[in-house]
């Protein structure tokens, strides 16, 4: 059996986790004025790129196509995929750092819940580590002054909504791709997700006039880099060091989140985001260490 190099996989982790941080920024910027395009085109052509991205990969590795029998399995998370990207869309056209850190401090804890039921059980660890991270998105988001009914306002249920679908998108994958090649896996669920698209797209309705360089760069970061770089990363990995660990590293996206919207979209940074982004790190190194 291949020795797993763990230095390698955290190494793309975390490269996969800084195009995520990045994708909150790009998505609050493309989906504003002047812009004003559907978030089901958006979707649409985001998983449009994804997959055209992914079919040089799927070819190199000349893996056989799944049986149809396992074509099931592609229904669960491409649906998964569909409501996370809406929601995703939908949330960060009102903010884009804070949301960052909602979903990402209630995924992990998501993901360790579903884990522990189906292995009865989990490791001590595991408990520490989300633990900390959990902290740590509290700490930045200063619900210590907002209060925890910040986490149910009308606009960050839909980042609720992103971070339940991707918890169990997560706990999902981790199960699949050891019945599907996982590129081939991860390209048939892009498509998929783009047909379901389709019937809701009106691209009539879209100003190409309107879309310039900031758009289309922003767009490619979003789509290219987030979803078929980054996305492609986590889930191509999960089933490697199991959902738990690969979830855990989504603990450092809000401190870069954050920072990057505080630098771009110029919302605010703070010392208690510093103070959450190192908790949220060390969860990272807690559950990952031997």
């Amino acid at each position: 059996m291949e020795e797993i190099d763990y230095r390698k996989i955290y190494f793309w982790m975390f490269l996969a986790m800084i195009t995520w941080a990045f994708a909150w920024t790009n998505a609050k910027i493309i989906n504003n004025p002047p812009y004003n395009i559907s978030f089901y085109n958006l979707v649409f052509f985001r998983f449009l790129l994804g997959f055209l991205s992914l079919i040089p990969f799927v070819a190199l590795t000349k893996k056989p196509f799944p049986k149809i029998s396992d074509l099931k399995y592609i229904i669960i998370p491409s649906i998964l995929f569909l409501m996370y990207n809406i929601a995703f869309f939908k949330g960060t056209e009102h903010i884009a750092g804070k949301g960052a850190v909602l979903v990402t401090t209630l995924n992990p804890l998501i993901t360790v819940i579903i884990m522990s039921l189906i292995n009865k059980g989990f490791k001590k660890k595991e408990v520490i580590g989300v633990a900390l991270g959990i902290l740590g998105g509290i700490i930045i988001m200063d619900l210590y002054n907002e209060g925890v009914g910040a986490i149910f306002k009308a606009d960050n249920i839909y980042f609720v909504i992103c971070a339940i679908t991707w918890g169990v998108m997560t706990v999902f994958i981790n199960y699949v791709q050891k019945i599907i090649n996982p590129y081939t896996f991860i390209c048939l669920c892009y498509f998929l997700t783009m047909l379901m698209c389709i019937p809701f797209t009106s691209l009539q309705t879209i100003d190409t006039a309107m879309l310039d360089f900031k758009f289309y760069l922003n767009f490619f970061f979003v789509s290219i880099g987030a979803m078929s770089f980054g996305t492609s990363i986590y889930m191509y990995y999960t089933p490697v060091i199991g959902p738990v660990k690969a979830s855990i590293f989504i603990f450092s996206v809000p401190f870069m989140g954050m920072g990057i919207a505080s630098i771009i979209l110029k919302e605010p940074f703070s010392q208690n985001i510093i103070i959450g982004g190192l908790l949220g790190i060390l969860s990272i190194y807690i559950v990952n260490r031997k």
